[in-house]
């Protein structure tokens, strides 16, 4: 495989859409090495495929978003007549079997193991915020009944100093 594609570059096209993570079809061109022109014709001719959770296009207001976002070099480009198209991650699985170049296969094994290493970051970010949080929840149920208790003794405090000196509170 071309060793200039990393998977951080890989993680770089990858983006959140509609609350997927997905790569945009301009990207996936660059990495497969083929026109995008070409990408997406090969794309139509298997479109039985890319059902929607695979692959979307994108509206005017997610293309002008993710234009104004990440200013890379494949969305500079101008002169597009149509929206991008957005593959998520079993759109992408399924390229490797409409892209069948030696380099679409590699890449597409990259991309596979990207998403993957992702996923783990996610599981692993989601289980440390819950190891972090979860105790704060547990301080917070204390803390409450210590500030609630101090509150009751407070009130008491003051309703017996209040009687000892003689004074009526006002309610």
């Amino acid at each position: 495989m071309n060793e200039l594609i990393t998977q951080g570059e890989i993680n770089s096209r990858i983006f959140t859409l509609r609350g997927k993570e997905v790569m945009i079809d301009v990207d996936l061109a660059e990495l497969y090495q083929v026109e995008t022109k070409v990408f997406n014709q090969a794309v139509k001719r298997n479109i039985e495929r890319f059902p929607d959770d695979f692959m979307f296009q994108l509206t005017e207001k997610e293309y002008e978003n993710l234009r104004s976002q990440f200013v890379t070099s494949s969305l500079k480009h101008g002169g597009r007549r149509y929206f991008p198209y957005a593959f998520t991650e079993q759109g992408v699985y399924m390229l490797s079997a409409v892209l069948k170049s030696a380099v679409a296969v590699e890449v597409s094994i990259e991309i596979m193991r990207t998403f993957t290493k992702l996923r783990e970051f996610s599981f692993h970010y989601n289980a440390l915020a819950k190891q972090i949080i979860e105790p704060e929840r547990k301080h917070d149920k204390k803390f409450k009944e210590v500030f609630r208790q101090l509150d009751t003794i407070v009130n008491e405090t003051q309703k017996t100093d209040e009687k000892i000196m003689g004074f009526i509170r006002d309610k």
